[in-house]
């Protein structure tokens, strides 16, 4: 049978933030930028969690817990944006939030 190795971790976070960035890249809609960015930080916790288990230690579960709790208050912080700008500017297209500043 086989075994799970940090490599088969790392396959799986690089593919999850690759998506996430192609995300951030190609659209428009700021919601779902702002989910491809919770996406690449999930990529980020797999990453930690592929180290910990090769290494058969807790720091990287620890690491994934912390950057779960600032991602939540993250969450919070950036949908009280979106929202505060979809009242003001009645879209979430990133076009019409960059006619806000001129």
């Amino acid at each position: 049978m086989n075994e799970l190795s940090a490599n088969h971790f790392l396959l799986l976070s690089a593919a999850l933030f690759i998506i996430g960035m192609m995300g951030v890249l190609t659209r428009r809609n700021v919601i779902v930028i702002f989910m491809s960015v919770e996406l690449m930080i999930n990529a980020v916790n797999v990453a930690f969690i592929g180290f910990a288990w090769e290494q058969n230690s807790m720091i990287g579960q620890t690491f994934a817990l912390f950057i779960i709790a600032v991602a939540a208050a993250e969450s919070v912080l950036g949908l009280g944006i979106i929202m505060a700008l979809s009242r003001r500017v009645d879209t979430v297209d990133v076009a019409a939030v960059r006619e806000l500043r001129e």
